[in-house]
C-alpha cells in the first residue's frame, strides 16, 4: 500500500474519532475525550466489526440514531472482566497492613470505581467480611456502564472462572474456602446476595463526574491505564479529595502515581502493590499542571 495512503487513512481515522468522541459526549454525556487514543483507536475498530460496518463514521450514525446502540458500544470502550482477588498479593497486603489501619475508624466507606462486572468488589466484601468489617461498610461500586453494573449487582459467574478465582482467593490469605460464599448450578456460581446488602451500585463517570462523599480506601485498578496523563491527573485529583488524611488508594500493578501532578497529595505505602495513602495536603496547594476540560 502507498506510505501516503496508509498516512491518510490515519488522519482520517483520527478525525472520526475525535468526532465520534464528541458526538457522545453531547448527545449521551459519555465523555471519551481523554481515553488513551491507541487503545480507544483500537476498541472503536473492534466495535466497527461487531457493528459490521466500514468506517467510525458509521458507526458515529449508528451510536446517535440508535441510543441501544450506545450500550453495546460502551462494552468495547471499557474494561468489564478481571478475576477475583486478581494480582492476589494485594488483597493479602491489604488484609495484612491496610486492614489494621481500617479498623481505627468507627465506620468505614469504601469506594470501588470501575467495578465492572463485580470481581473486585466481591473480593473486597469477602475479605472485609472475614476481617470482621463488614458490619460498618458501606461499598460504593461504580461504573459507567450500566449493563456491567447491573451484572456486578447480579453476582453472577462462570463456573468455569471459579477454579482461578478461588486460588487467587487461597493465594490472597483467604481464611476458609471461596466456595462458603456462592452456590453453583446451571454452569454458573451465584454469590451470596449477603455480600451486597451493604453495596451500592451507581454511575459515576471519572472523566466528568465529581466526588459524593469521603471515603477510606479507594480500589480503583487498571481503570487509569486507559485514560490520557491530564484524565489520570484529574481522577486522582477526585480520589484525593474524597479521601481524608490517611486513607488509602490502591491501583493496578501497571499504574503509578508518581508521574502525574497530584503525586504530592499520596505518600508511598507497599510500592510493590501499588498501595498509596492521603498525605496531609490539600489539593488546592498543589499546581494542577494538566487538568483538562474533562469536568
Amino acid at each position: 500500500m502507498d506510505a501516503a495512503l496508509m498516512v491518510d487513512d490515519a488522519a482520517v481515522r483520527a478525525i472520526e474519532t475525535d468526532l465520534l468522541v464528541e458526538a457522545i459526549w453531547r448527545h449521551y454525556q459519555y465523555d471519551f475525550r481523554s481515553y488513551a487514543r491507541a487503545s480507544l483507536e483500537r476498541r472503536l475498530v473492534r466495535a466497527c466489526a461487531h457493528f459490521g460496518l466500514s468506517s467510525l463514521s458509521q458507526l458515529q450514525h449508528v451510536v446517535l440514531h440508535d441510543p441501544a446502540a450506545l450500550n453495546v458500544l460502551l462494552s468495547f470502550l471499557t474494561i468489564q472482566v478481571s478475576e477475583m482477588f486478581r494480582d492476589p498479593s494485594y488483597f493479602a497486603t491489604l488484609r495484612r497492613d491496610v486492614v489494621p489501619h481500617l479498623r481505627t475508624w468507627p465506620s468505614l466507606k469504601v469506594w470501588i470505581a470501575g467495578v465492572a462486572n463485580g470481581e473486585e468488589f466481591y473480593s473486597l466484601a469477602i475479605l472485609f467480611r472475614e476481617e470482621g468489617l463488614e458490619d460498618r461498610t458501606l461499598f460504593y461500586c461504580t461504573d459507567i456502564n450500566r449493563a456491567a453494573l447491573d451484572r456486578a449487582e447480579a453476582g453472577i459467574f462462570p463456573d468455569d472462572r471459579i477454579a482461578g478465582f478461588s486460588a487467587n482467593y487461597q493465594a490472597a490469605g483467604g481464611k476458609g474456602s471461596l466456595s462458603e460464599y456462592y452456590t453453583a448450578g446451571f454452569g454458573a456460581a451465584r454469590f451470596d446476595p449477603t455480600l451486597r446488602r451493604r453495596a451500592v451500585f451507581a454511575d459515576h463517570n471519572l472523566a466528568s463526574d465529581e466526588v459524593f462523599s469521603e471515603v477510606q480506601l479507594v480500589s480503583s485498578r487498571n481503570v487509569l491505564i486507559y485514560f490520557d496523563r491530564p484524565l489520570q491527573d484529574r481522577a486522582l485529583d477526585l480520589f484525593a479529595r474524597s479521601l481524608p488524611h490517611g486513607g488509602f488508594l490502591g491501583l493496578g500493578a501497571k499504574e503509578t502515581i508518581h508521574l502525574s501532578a497530584r503525586a504530592p497529595l499520596f505518600s508511598d505505602f507497599a510500592t510493590t502493590d501499588k498501595i498509596y495513602r492521603r498525605t496531609a495536603l490539600s489539593p488546592e496547594s498543589v499546581p494542577n499542571r494538566t487538568m483538562t476540560h474533562a469536568g
